[in-house]
């Protein structure tokens, strides 16, 4: 009875010493279990209804196996719901023991989404060691300089052990080069006692391409539709009940198995399901019950580039209910300002007006046309809270996905990366900074991989140079097979405590600070936002409000001074801040500490500033 209470994917220790293991394979006409530490030991498995197969072996300790699929050529194939990978994607499959990792988070119950400043991670460059274990000792210093949340790029078992980690196969399987499944619980924990959040970003829609042994087993993916990377995953033919199940069965595995505080779906716009039950939606509402039975706050985050509002509506609104999308709408428009690129999606943007849209409305396409799509763009996203979208002046995908790798610090002067991190962290909505971001890391974040197969290897470099041809860049692709391309890629945190550096990062951190004490910031309120732009002086006027105080940010995205008419109202206000004061790194401003009702309404904005005021009355929270 214990073991069919059970029966969830993979292989599952009993408490008996015995070992459940559960496999949906329905093109299978037999399976039998292959222990390898056994040798010759094989025991044939009980067919269930709608495909599955189940066995309990007998023994003691963690088992190395392999599925022998009957009726299909006598394949040998790891487990698709494989815990461990010990000898890579190619190898047998390794039970994990029973959990008895000492968590010590049980008053633990998350934070809400519009409390979470994002630090997105790679494990295998954010320290010279790759590890999770290697991250616990610097995350103190993240928690004490604002970040409240670090997110991780994907961790599932992955060809090699370089990998961005979007091509992973084994959805379930921690990969071991960072530390397996002890160390990521390792880190969830320390992450827990130093008050942060663990989002986890997860990929549901695709495999990699190298050790995918999905297909042999059943119909997990289709032909109907193509993504950029290969099949589809079968979301809504037919079979699709147990497909969906696979992966709703993996987001609650991270939840309850990890302890993960939120999940970011990568790309679910190559998702396609034209069912009457959404998997998206379906999907969320399995997350929620599970978060309140175990009373944390669990959140579900979507990349999605086709602003679609229905992503984060909820359900009674013909939406997903998701908790929160990214907006790439927001970097591309701070982006193409300040670098004043027009190759690729770049094309759609580069007037301070759409910054000022974003700000205000969410997207910047809300169904306008897109010369870059060649077609309408979008939904209507006013009237929609703050909360629900995560921006970012950096990311591994705007970073990784220039033919270099370059960071906005190689893009642009110290005076304007202030600005970036302004227009970002004084808007009204979740920010999402880059692993090193803070400080102007100079290293790149560069495309990588270590597959094993040649053709591969190959299809990858042509898939990489083609991808570039949109942007004009015309330089030398580094190749993603390289180990030297990986090596370039890895942080020097010893660029906090030198010059320019250290100033850019005490810069950022007051801005989290001010973020957090002035109210008219900490909202997410867009019907308090009001937003002005003045193209020709490329300045932006910014004005936030919440029980009864106001902030006023004055943004000058050129390289000349500005100089607008403010309406100060009845108010006074004094300077919060600007950029370019001496300590920050600045060379100095000449902005006026108090900004008073009727005298000159003027303000001279000096180039690439941010000029943050706060009004009197209330004051600072």
């Amino acid at each position: 009875m214990e073991a069919r209470a059970r029966d969830i994917l993979g292989a599952t220790p009993l408490s008996t010493g015995e070992c459940l293991f559960l496999v949906w394979a329905p093109y299978a006409d037999s399976i039998k279990l292959r222990i390898l530490d056994s040798p010759g030991r094989s025991i044939a498995m009980e067919p269930l209804p709608k495909g599955y197969f189940r066995v309990v072996a007998e023994g003691r300790g963690s088992w190395r196996y392999l599925y022998e699929l009957g009726g299909n050529g006598g394949k040998e194939r790891p487990d698709p719901a494989s815990r461990a990978q010990p000898e890579g994607v190619q190898g047998p499959s390794e039970s994990v023991a029973a959990d008895e990792f000492a968590w010590s988070d049980s008053r633990w119950r998350g934070r809400p989404i519009r409390d979470l400043v994002l630090y997105e991670i790679h494990v295998g460059t954010f320290t010279p060691e790759g590890t999770f274990d290697a991250i616990i000792p610097r995350l103190r210093e993240l928690s004490d300089f604002g970040v409240t949340a670090i997110e991780l790029m994907p961790v599932a078992q992955f060809p090699g052990e370089r990998n961005w980690g979007y091509d992973g196969v084994f959805p379930y399987c921690v990969q071991s080069s960072y530390g397996g499944p002890c160390g990521l619980k390792r880190l969830v924990n320390a992450c827990h006692e130093e008050n942060l959040c663990v989002a986890l970003d997860v990929v549901y829609n695709h495999l990699g391409p190298e050790g995918n042994y999905l297909a042999d087993f059943g119909p997990y993916f289709t032909d109907r539709y193509r993504t950029p990377w290969g099949q589809a995953i079968n979301f809504d033919g037919e079979y699709s009940d147990e497909v969906r199940r696979f992966f709703i069965e993996n987001a609650l595995y991270w939840i309850r198995d990890f302890h993960v505080d939120a999940l970011r779906l990568d790309a679910v716009h190559a998702i396609v399901d034209t069912s009457a039950r959404p998997f998206l939606r379906e999907l969320n509402r399995a997350v929620q019950t599970t978060a309140a039975e175990l009373q944390r706050e669990v959140h579900v985050i979507a990349e999605c580039d086709r602003n679609d509002i229905r992503t984060v509506l909820p359900p009674e609104r013909g939406g997903y209910g998701l908790a929160a999308q990214w907006n790439d709408d927001f970097h591309h428009a701070v982006h193409a300002v300040l670098t004043g690129e027009s190759g690729g999606y770049y094309e759609d943007f580069g007037k301070v007006s759409q910054i000022a849209r974003t700000l205000t409305s969410g997207y910047v396409y809300r169904g306008e046309y897109s010369r870059y799509r060649l077609r309408s763009h979008g939904s209507e996203s006013k009237g929609v809270s703050g909360e629900h979208f995560v921006v970012f002046t950096q990311n591994h995908d705007q970073v990784g996905n220039r033919m270099n790798g370059e960071r906005l610090a190689q893009l642009v002067d110290f005076e304007a990366l202030k600005v970036a991190a302004g227009v970002m962290l004084v808007s009204p909505f979740v920010p999402l900074l880059f692993m090193g971001e803070e400080y102007g890391e100079t290293a790149p974040f560069q495309y990588f991989v270590s597959h094993q197969d040649r053709d591969l290897i190959e299809a990858v470099r042509r898939g990489r140079k083609n991808e570039f041809k949109a942007f004009r860049w015309g330089e030398e692709l580094p190749d993603p097979q390289d180990e030297g391309t990986f090596l370039r890629s890895r942080l020097n945190w010893e660029l906090r405590k030198t010059e320019k550096h250290k100033e850019l990062l005490d810069f950022y951190r007051q801005l989290l600070r001010v973020r957090t004490q002035i109210r008219a910031l900490a909202s997410g309120e867009m019907s308090r936002v009001e937003a002005q732009a003045l193209e020709e002086e490329k300045v932006l006027v910014l004005r936030r409000r919440a029980d009864g105080q106001q902030a006023l940010a004055c943004f000058n995205f050129g390289e000349n001074p500005a100089r607008v008419r403010l309406d100060l109202g009845e108010k006074s206000w004094r300077k919060m801040l600007s950029s370019r004061d001496e300590h920050w790194g600045g060379p100095g401003s000449s902005l006026p500490e108090c900004l008073v009702s009727g005298r000159d309404p003027s303000l001279t904005i000096e180039p690439f500033c941010l000029a943050l005021y706060l009004s009197d009355d209330r004051g600072t929270t």
